[in-house]
């Protein structure tokens, strides 16, 4: 692990400002959106800036809050850990495509238990956020941890508060493996959470499990490791345990079928395979295909095509998985067809 390395990133520093500032304001590429992907913009943002000069001012706000600015034109791109539906598309005339995959991990603070011993299955987990299992040493979760020592400590639900993409993949896997989950709560970028404290951003849930005795919560990968969380390890759709990790999160995006897919939307949740990561997801960017200042849009898509590029270690470091070089291909020559200005498109790759 190298995140530490990788990318500082305080929890201080991040509890007043999500915004990555750069020297030359005008020069800046605006968006909004994922905290998902926030880390490894963060490290391609400053990459990007120390080669080229132009600066990235992403904030930080969820995917819910980035759908909302991308069409207001207020930011040059969103970013959405949700896909938007072919009819959201149309309506508001955008297009999207991924920019990384990664994992979601169940975090906890629990005495004495460190990152990668406890097992937590998809049923037990959608019980701990349903409330029916409100304790740590419940029968379920010692039947699945048999050589752990729980403590009869209270469980404390932590969920997000604003709309999250994060959100949308975790509730579409509670969905997936819940019945009871599916029929009552339902997967979005925000739900009605039957029980547990809400906290703002990736940053606002790892922070408060971080401080909560008891916590549990849901946060990207890069968060739980880079802020010292306990995560637990999963049994996937195989009937695995599996950690999460570089190689299960990309196990579970290997059946991905981004070709055959419009609009490149694809869920990579709950995938089969024996290695794969069960709560596995994707950060779209969403931009509009005849935008109002081309140049800035330009600007955009070139930072893009060398994060797919040349962010790819970045990515890596980070625990991300980077988008196949066969997938990169079909996403540039969507944005030669699909994003265009005066009859032209704003920007080919490779030229």
């Amino acid at each position: 692990m190298t995140i530490a390395k990788s990318f500082a990133l305080s929890a201080a520093a991040v509890a007043f400002s999500f915004v990555l500032p750069a020297i030359s304001a005008a020069a800046d590429i605006s968006g909004a959106g994922s905290s998902f992907i926030y880390p490894v913009f963060a490290k391609w943002g400053d990459t990007y800036k120390k080669e080229t000069g132009i600066g990235l001012n992403y904030q930080s706000i969820g995917s819910g809050g980035g759908i909302k600015q991308i069409e207001a034109k207020t930011v040059t791109f969103g970013a959405s850990d949700k896909p938007l539906s072919d009819e959201e598309l149309d309506k508001n005339g955008l297009t999207q495509f991924p920019m990384v995959m990664g994992g979601i991990v169940p975090i906890f603070n629990v005495e004495g238990i460190k990152p990668g011993e406890l097992v937590l299955d998809g049923k037990t987990l959608s019980a701990i956020y349903m409330g029916t299992i409100t304790a740590w040493d419940d029968p379920a979760i010692k039947a699945l941890n048999p050589s752990l020592t729980l403590p009869s400590q209270p469980i404390i639900v932590v969920h997000r508060s604003d709309g999250s993409g994060t959100t949308f993949n975790f509730t579409d896997y509670l969905s997936k493996v819940s019945p009871e989950w599916k029929d009552k709560i339902g997967s979005d970028t925000a739900v009605e959470w039957p029980v547990g404290l809400g906290a703002k951003g990736s940053e606002g849930v790892a922070n408060t499990v971080k401080q909560t005795a008891g916590g549990i919560g849901y946060d990207e990968y890069a968060y739980a490791a880079q802020n010292n969380l306990s995560y637990a390890k999963m049994e996937n759709a195989a009937g695995k345990i599996v950690a999460p990790s570089l190689d299960s999160f990309a196990s579970a995006a290997a059946n991905a079928d981004w070709a055959g897919s419009k609009n490149f939307h694809v869920i990579i949740t709950n995938q089969p395979g024996d290695a794969s990561w069960p709560i596995a997801a994707s950060t779209w960017v969403i931009i509009h295909k005849a935008p109002d200042d081309a140049a800035a849009v330009a600007d955009a898509l070139k930072f893009f095509d060398w994060a797919y590029t040349k962010g790819t270690g970045a990515a890596k470091d980070l625990d991300y998985v980077a988008i196949p070089d066969n997938v990169v291909k079909l996403i540039e020559a969507s944005w030669s067809k699909d994003i265009m200005a005066g009859g032209k498109p704003v920007f080919v790759a490779g030229k």
